[in-house]
């Protein structure tokens, strides 16, 4: 998101958020795709795509909201690499989105009684 910020102002926050979305996305679904397949798990490449796609999209999702809203909330959507604030807005960003998930994978939790994987 912030290359984008940075580079390409012109694009508008909406358009900014859906694609720094759509990529922490697609990049989790890859990374969760190879650990199932190359880790202990040692699923057939189909099912570790369709486990990972499966098993916390709406966490993902979830995360990847709250991460953009407060990032953009704390710093106006600009791009300031020199300024503490907006180190620690990131940081603050990354709680958000560690934090924002907890209610839907602990009702998961209980109702079903198993992590996601």
């Amino acid at each position: 998101m912030w290359f984008l910020q940075s580079s390409y102002p012109e694009l508008g926050m909406e358009v900014v958020m859906a694609i720094s979305m759509a990529s922490g996305l697609s990049s989790s679904l890859m990374l969760e795709t190879v650990l199932l397949r190359l880790g202990r798990d040692r699923l057939p490449w189909a099912l570790a795509a369709r486990t990972a796609a499966g098993m916390s999209m709406i966490s993902m999702i979830t995360m990847e909201m709250a991460e953009n809203a407060v990032e953009y909330y704390l710093t106006g959507g600009q791009v300031s690499l020199d300024s503490p604030a907006f180190w620690v807005a990131g940081i603050v960003a990354m709680a958000a989105g560690f934090v924002a998930p907890l209610p839907y994978n602990y009702a998961r939790l209980r109702r079903y009684g198993k992590a996601c994987h």
